[in-house]
């Protein structure tokens, strides 16, 4: 609401009316909520703006010109009443109706103020509630409301458009649909009835008659777009006789407006089909079929054919009369078909669009049907033939990618099977299709290969590599490849989705075939052919990528994934660096979708032939395979290097997760024994003096923990408390080596957090404590997250624990490593909330307590906060900054669980620290003032105020560590909530306050550039939206700020990039080129046969003539011969030679070089006036150089004495006789000289 309102209070010096007086008035409410000393709340502000129109409407000032008071309150109240709460406004129904409900008819000629009055009900009738929605008042004021949505004013109708779309979407609790969606259909459907009777007005009549029945049809429909989804379903019926009706008026406009409604009406849920419009489809049907457009309309006939599409799927779906639909599909896609042809490119892709959507019409049931008939008449069959006949066709040569996008969605809606193991309709039905866009795929002068390889995708996710593989056979070999056949490599590419082909086939096709390539590839390295080479390695590799698609539900794990084929997986994984990635991602594919499909999950590979009964069995045959794999697996995650054990841990989970429990307890007795083994090792090593390089057995105990990271979800409750006791040993937690540390912690933390053991919080972190002198620093943050799991779960009686804590969770605030601060603020908040959560301290249990017998102290934020001000007395700098960073942190979680007293000693305390000479310490201090400004009630910093300003005025001019602006940014805060008269009279003198003032005069500069720049905008526009934070929000509270980016901020506004494309000029679009047929002078065409192949969207480049740019060269006036200057070249080139040769030079004697001692040091070359004069001849010299010379012997003039001092930009002294009336010049440069000219010092001969 605050930042709602900061874009009114600066109009209040607009030269405009209409934007001056809402501010006014805004600022005399303010006014009087300082004096009554009123909290500035979105209910204060409405309950005075309510008191304000009350008065209004008594006095009669019914005024609704600019700058008059009523659309001024009107404006405030569409402001406020979104902030406002929805009881608040449920209780003030009454008053509310009663001010502004006779308002309607007053503010229908005035369009601010009628816009501001639909803002205002818009959050009134969202905040009501079920009892309230039917009342009198409430139902007329939106019956005028709804009436404004074919109001001829666009924004008064958007405005209304949006109330009703708003209030009908979020209907009251627990309704599910609103009560006056019903209202909204019926009103609709009455006005589209009038309209469709009324004709379209022919004559040319004035602007300012009623609106023609088009112009009411059209609003209704963008009505229609935004409420259609929160329709009763029962109101379908009558709308879409409505719209099927809208064409006849002849509008291009409401046509195509019609038609994508009536497509978006087909696409809705039918929850209900007996009161739907099912019954209606028929005949709906019938009359689109009856009013084709023509294929030149690029307007209407995009939006026709996607709503036959959406229509023709929405009748095959209703089971009324499933033989009827099909019947028709013949008729309706010849007719849609004919689209293809179109020259518009829109048009071409809404046809494939509505095509891909009759498609899916083939029921499994009829597919069955017909694949069983084999009758060539069949109307899915003669679709087929369309499609086929349309690659041949020259009317869609420029049609072949929406033609291959039909095809595929011809394949997927053909994926049904009659049994597990019958083939799919698709493959005796598309086959010869599929062949057809393969054969144009291997041609080199088919350019759409892309979206053939689309088609082909397709064919291989509902075929399979051994069906399509067996019609299109790769021909990779040279030995067996047929003369006159392509090889097809791309199809290798598609392998890797998944598809429905057993596992067999590739241990039976690929397996075999990879051997050979692999034994050509070496045959061609040691030949010496190394491109051959590259080829047939990359091959190898697409083979070995396929092996994912297999793996994908494959039905036949137990019989496929046996001891030979495992065995061979295995050396490929520790031989084969490159196949590893492959294998690894097939390896895990074939547990997770084995998993998915047990639980009855067929999203990622619904080709498969797998059922949940098949995919339960072969999760217990990978059960029995888990052992063996997990061992080779943790043998190929401790060979490879570091960044790529992330795959391989993926893939251990995956098994781990399938294992039982006896596997993983024979998996884990083997990792910890090598853990145990090195650890001891390790210990060996860096117990020698002066050993500090990382050995391998410190990495392989590094590895034996990640290992056993992974297998920490799937561990016993035994394991898991065996395995929480050795990370707890001083060799782990106190060891030299970072990572083993480090993973320890981590480890830990795990155990905890996953529940699998239930430690003693309260022993556990004693323990800690006395291992915190070993810590490095790469293990805090891990540490302190375990500390953090440990006290959310520490007993209400054993919070004397959390003291011992303070000092490493304080210090830990302030660590160079981010991810380490951050844990140990989450550590401090964990602490809070514990003690905030109630309990007893028990002060004789303290460590370091003297008092033995000290009375237990009730457990608070206070109290802790208590504890956490005991860091502000410490020895150091560093740890004073700490403490008040984290009780900075404190403040900003807990601020409203603290008490006031707790504010007021925080705040007296910790201003005592903006007088110390340390700057940390002032940093810190600064960043919790902010803080306090920022969040803090005004009621607690008003007290506090003169201090505050004192203090910081103090730092206002210092610019080390960016002090002063983050001191001006304080009193910008400082000034949002406190007036300047208030906060100036703290200043200590006049000097200071002119800080102050100087901050005021900027923002106030600041406010009418902005109020100057959004003169002239529309009055009731919201809020921009705001900044996103960029981290969490203590962050962003405490060093966020628009105004630390620079000292000029609020004065310069960022400049819009300039636009490079001139407006209303478009550049045409690559799609709606068009195809042309491709010369070729070595063949004949032939356009009856494969013309999918001889079209071309490339530019039609014309060939040049001969000698046509021979009128560009210069020419010999006498022969008549080009003339060819390379002097340009000759000079380019000598410039490139000149900068590398100038480049060493320059290094040296610049003033931005150095130069190199005898004994290596650097020295920087020095800024003098004498180098800087020598470079400045340089470049003069240069520019002569360049300049054409006009006489060559021409004899150099003698620069005169002092010119290095003659002034550059003025005129000079005023010359007598031609001599400089003053020359100044060094005294040897003048004795040198004296003989030649006898010139004196003062320049007088």
């Amino acid at each position: 609401m605050e930042e709602a309102l900061s874009k009114i209070r600066p109009h209040v010096t607009s030269s405009l009316a209409h934007q001056k007086t809402p501010a006014t008035l805004l600022a005399a409410l303010e006014s009087t909520f300082t004096e009554q000393k009123t909290e500035r709340t979105p209910t204060a502000y409405f309950a005075a703006l309510l008191t304000t129109l009350d008065g209004t409407i008594q006095r009669k000032d019914l005024s609704l010109n600019d700058g008059d008071m009523l659309p001024a309150e009107l404006y405030l109240l569409a402001f406020i009443v979104p902030f406002v709460s929805s009881p608040i406004i449920r209780a003030n129904l009454n008053t509310i109706l009663s001010l502004t409900a006779p308002l309607f008819p007053a503010l229908n000629p005035h369009a601010p103020a009628l816009r501001s009055q639909l803002s205002l009900y818009q959050g009134v009738l969202m905040a009501m509630d079920r009892a309230q929605i039917e009342a009198q008042g409430i139902r007329q004021a939106f019956a005028s409301i709804l009436q404004l949505c074919t109001d001829p004013r666009p924004k008064v109708r958007k405005k209304a458009v949006e109330v009703v779309h708003d209030v009908i979407a979020h209907p009251p609790a627990p309704l599910s649909v609103h009560p006056y969606s019903q209202r909204v259909a019926d009103w609709t459907t009455t006005n589209l009835l009038e309209a469709n009777a009324n004709p379209i007005a022919k004559t040319k009549g004035s602007k300012q008659q009623v609106s023609s029945g088009a112009d009411t049809a059209i609003h209704l429909l963008a009505l229609l777009r935004q409420v259609l989804p929160y329709l009763p379903p029962t109101s379908l019926p009558s709308l879409t006789k409505q719209l099927i009706d809208l064409p006849r008026l002849g509008h291009v406009y409401l046509t195509q407006s019609s038609y994508s409604l009536l497509a978006e009406i087909f696409t809705l849920p039918l929850e209900d089909p007996a009161s739907s419009f099912g019954e209606q489809l028929p005949s709906v049907l019938k009359v689109l079929l009856s009013s084709t457009p023509p294929k030149s309309d690029h307007t209407v006939a995009p939006s026709w054919v996607l709503t036959i599409g959406e229509a023709m799927f929405a009748y095959s779906q209703i089971q009324i009369n499933p033989d009827a639909c099909t019947v028709q599909l013949p008729k309706v896609w010849k007719n849609v078909a004919t689209f293809l042809e179109s020259s518009d490119a829109e048009t071409r892709k809404a046809t494939a669009g509505g095509l891909s959507k009759i498609a899916q019409c083939f029921t499994a049931e009829y597919c069955a049907q017909e694949v069983a008939k084999n009758d060539p008449n069949s109307p899915i069959r003669k679709i087929i033939s369309q499609v086929s006949g349309a690659l041949d066709s020259v009317a869609h040569a420029r049609a072949i990618p929406e033609v291959l996008s039909i095809i595929t969605a011809l394949i997927w809606n053909l994926r049904h099977r009659a049994s597990k193991t019958s083939a799919t309709a698709a493959e005796p039905l598309l086959l010869h299709l599929i062949k057809r866009v393969a054969d144009l795929r291997t041609q080199k002068s088919f350019e759409y290969k892309e979206a053939a390889d689309l088609t082909l995708g397709m064919a291989m996710h509902v075929l399979g590599p051994h069906v399509l593989l067996e019609a299109l056979p790769l021909n990779l070999e040279p030995a067996s490849r047929q003369p006159g056949e392509e090889p097809k490599a791309f199809l290798l590419p598609l392998l890797s989705q998944a598809h429905p082909s057993p596992l067999s086939h590739f241990i039976s096709y690929f397996v075999p075939l990879s051997e050979k390539m692999f034994d050509l590839q070496q045959t061609a390295e040691s030949q010496g052919r190394q491109s051959e080479a590259k080829v047939w390695n990359v091959l190898v590799g697409q083979v070995w990528s396929g092996l994912v698609g297999y793996c994908w539900g494959t039905p036949d794990i137990k019989e496929s994934l046996n001891p030979t084929f495992s065995q061979l997986l295995s050396q490929v994984l520790y031989s084969q660096a490159e196949l590893r990635p492959a294998i690894l991602r097939a390896l895990k594919v074939i547990v997770d979708s084995t998993k998915a499909i047990a639980e009855g999950d067929f999203e990622k590979c619904p080709t498969t032939t797998t059922t949940v009964g098949d995919a339960r069995v072969n999760l217990d045959f990978l059960r029995t395979q888990g052992e063996s794999w997990l061992a080779v697996l943790f043998n190929v995650f401790g060979s490879v290097d570091k960044n790529a054990r992330g795959m391989v841990g993926d893939v251990i989970t995956s098994w781990a997760s399938v294992c039982g429990e006896q596997e993983i307890n024979k998996a884990y007795g083997k990792v910890i024994q090598l853990f145990k083994t090195n650890l001891a090792k390790t210990q060996q090593e860096t117990a020698r003096p002066n050993n500090t390089a990382q050995s391998e057995n410190a990495n392989l105990t590094a590895t034996a923990q990640d290992i056993l990271i992974l297998l920490l979800p799937y561990m016993s409750a035994s394991d898991a408390g065996s395995l929480f006791e050795l990370c707890m040993a001083p060799e782990v937690l106190s060891g030299k080596d970072n990572g083993i540390q480090k993973r320890g912690y981590k480890i830990l933390a795990k155990l905890v957090e996953g529940g699998k053991i239930a430690p003693s919080s309260e022993e556990v972190l004693k323990r800690l404590d006395e291992l915190v002198d070993g810590l490095l620093p790469a293990a805090k943050k891990d540490r302190f997250t375990l500390l953090s799991l440990l006290v959310d779960r520490l007993e209400s009686t054993s919070l004397h624990v959390i003291p011992m804590l303070i000092p490493e969770a304080v210090l830990g605030t302030k660590e160079p490593s981010e991810k380490s601060r951050n844990a140990a603020f989450d550590l401090v908040v964990s602490m809070g909330k514990k003690m905030n959560s109630g309990g007893v301290v028990k002060r004789s249990m303290m460590d370091g307590m003297d008092e033995e017998d000290a009375p237990d102290a009730v457990a608070s934020i206070d109290e802790f906060i208590t504890m956490m001000a005991g860091g502000l007395a410490g020895a150091s700098p560093h740890m004073i900054s700490a403490s008040v960073t984290a009780i900075s942190r404190l403040v900003f979680e807990f601020k409203d669980s603290m008490s006031t007293k707790m504010h007021d000693e925080l705040l007296q305390t910790l201003m005592v620290f903006l007088t110390s000479a340390n700057r940390e310490i002032v940093k810190s201090t600064i960043g919790y003032i902010k803080l306090a400004i920022h969040t803090l009630p005004v009621e607690i910093l008003r007290p506090h105020l003169k201090d505050l300003v004192v203090t910081l005025l103090a730092w206002s001019h210092d610019h080390k560590n960016h002090f002063k602006v983050k001191v001006r940014h304080i009193f910008e805060r400082m000034l949002r909530r406190f007036s300047f008269d208030e906060v100036y009279a703290c200043a200590a003198d006049q000097e200071a306050g002119k800080v102050l003032v100087n901050i005021k005069k900027r923002k106030d500069r600041a406010k009418r550039k902005r109020a100057a720049r959004a003169d002239g905008s529309d009055d009731d526009e919201g809020p921009s939206a705001p900044k996103a934070a960029a981290g969490d929000a203590f962050e962003d509270v405490l060093y966020g700020s628009e105004s630390e980016l620079g000292d000029d901020d609020d004065d310069d506004e960022e400049m819009a990039p300039a636009q490079s494309t001139s407006k209303g000029r478009k550049a045409p679009a690559a799609s709606n080129a068009g195809v042309r047929l491709r010369v070729d002078n070595d063949e004949p065409m032939d356009l009856l046969h494969n013309i999918s192949s001889k079209v071309t969207s490339a530019s039609n480049t014309r060939r040049r003539k001969p000698g046509q740019e021979a009128a560009h060269f210069k020419t010999d006036d006498d022969t008549g011969r080009m003339v060819i200057d390379e002097e340009g070249d000759e000079e380019e080139d000598n410039a490139h030679l000149d900068v590398a040769g100038t480049a060493y030079k320059e290094s040296m004697t610049s003033v931005d070089g150095f130069t190199r001692g005898p004994n290596g040091k650097i020295k920087f070359n020095k800024d003098t006036k004498k180098r800087r004069r020598e470079e400045a001849e340089d470049v003069v010299m240069e520019d002569v150089e360049a300049a054409p010379k006009a006489k060559k012997n021409k004899k150099k003039a003698e620069p005169r004495l002092g010119h290095e001092f003659k002034a550059k930009k003025a005129g000079g002294d005023i010359k007598k006789n031609g001599v400089d009336p003053y020359a100044y010049l060094s005294l040897g440069d003048a004795a040198k000289r004296q003989k030649k000219g006898k010139l004196g010092v003062t320049g007088k001969r």
